[in-house]
């Protein structure tokens, strides 16, 4: 076994409550297991910055990596519906695999250990299946229309069977409330719980809410203008249509990870209702994407009063600048410095690999685990990102 010994000024193992000052990292060179950590000896060279566990990005959609800097800001989620209704097939396979692999080493490059990944087609499988960053591929569907269940199942099923030859851990998940049938959602639920992983994008704006609770709103003339049905107006927020969707799929309690995406407009009872009912619910938050498409944050401080397992995600290049886990935290710290640190790197490791089942190797620079060790440089006196962090991974 050959042992090499890394330092930073910072160590957050994410064992502890604090980072260790001026620390140390010993792995193993060839598999990357944590061997040790602890402070640094007197007098013993120390380098800059904060040494973390690998990044998890709980929340991406790399397929889309061809929409980079294609998307106008700030027009809401009705008119970024319209935008990638307009531009979302504009180039073909090879190069949206290009983009794929560009980003998805970017990514890796910068720290990112795994990921939570959405697709709607198989043009990112044959760099998955190659690629050093662990993958849960999430196949995604749509369908306004009951009629459309049927086909829509059965070309997912489909979908996952190419997975599987490649080798990629996936399964059908439902998209949102206002993009598929009561009987659509309920089937791609089903789907998703029998993996025992599912995602769902979850009150991302109040746009969505207002369609299931009034029947009015962008999105509600959005959807109508384009001849599509949308979901009963129940009076209630669409997390909790969303459960009783689930409930026609299977019956609660749900043991199965299941990963809210966004939640912008959570509330308490939406909080209440879904730890009622799930058992291993996680909450993904996306914030550059949540402030380019409609300027809005989720309620962190209501998240955290409730315990929540927070998890952080980058979203796709249709809605961000970039896939920077490390620019995520900034927008955190910049909108809500009283949250620390560590707390901040448990929700952009940690929490992510729980998600994913892979805590026993990833998410902590614990003893046995190879999670990846990234160096965050150019933190603040007291081991804080900075709007000049930036992460390198280092093994």
């Amino acid at each position: 076994m050959s042992i090499k010994r890394i330092t930073a000024s910072f160590v957050y193992t994410l064992d502890d409550d604090k980072p260790i000052r001026n620390g140390y990292v010993e792995y193993d060179e060839a598999e990357g297991t944590i061997i040790s950590t602890g402070e640094c000896e007197p007098g013993e060279c120390v380098e800059p910055g904060a040494l973390v566990p690998g990044f998890v990005n709980a929340h991406c959609h790399v397929e889309l990596s061809h929409l980079h800097g294609k998307f106008r800001k700030g027009t809401g989620m009705a008119g970024f519906i319209d935008q990638i209704n307009e531009l979302r097939d504009w180039a073909g396979r090879e190069v949206k695999q290009q983009l794929v692999r560009k980003w998805m080493d970017k990514m890796w490059e910068d720290g990112v250990s795994a990921m939570a990944d959405i697709s709607n087609d198989d043009s990112s499988f044959d760099i998955k299946k190659e690629h050093p960053m662990y993958v849960r591929t999430f196949l995604e569907v749509f369908g306004s229309e009951p009629e459309m269940c049927k086909g829509v199942m059965t070309e997912v099923t489909e979908l996952k069977r190419v997975a599987d030859a490649a080798g990629i851990d996936a399964a059908p998940t439902p998209h949102s409330c206002y993009t598929m049938s009561p009987q659509l959602l309920s089937a791609s639920a089903a789907a998703g719980l029998e993996s025992g992983y599912l995602s769902y994008h979850s009150q991302e704006s109040q746009e969505e809410e207002d369609l299931l609770l009034t029947g009015s709103g962008a999105m509600y003339e959005n959807r109508k203008r384009s001849g599509m049905s949308t979901p009963p107006v129940t009076g209630e927020s669409s997390l909790k249509y969303f459960i009783a969707r689930l409930a026609e799929a299977k019956s609660a309690p749900y043991d199965e990870h299941i990963l809210l995406v966004h939640n912008v407009c959570l509330q308490q009872s939406d909080i209440d209702a879904a730890k009622k009912v799930m058992k291993n619910v996680y909450f993904a938050i996306c914030p550059l994407s949540n402030i380019f498409i409609h300027n809005a944050l989720p309620p962190i401080d209501l998240m955290r009063k409730n315990g929540l397992a927070i998890a952080l995600g980058t979203d796709s290049l249709s809605s961000n600048d970039d896939l920077d886990i490390v620019k995520e935290l900034v927008c955190l710290r910049e909108n809500f410095p009283h949250v620390p640190m560590k707390e901040l790197l448990v929700w952009s490791s940690l929490n992510g690999a729980r998600f994913l089942g892979k805590d026993d190797r990833l998410g902590s620079l614990s003893v046995g685990k190879c999670p990846g060790i990234v160096r965050i440089m150019n933190v603040d006196d007291e081991g804080n990102v900075t709007a000049e962090s930036r992460s390198v991974r280092v093994r």
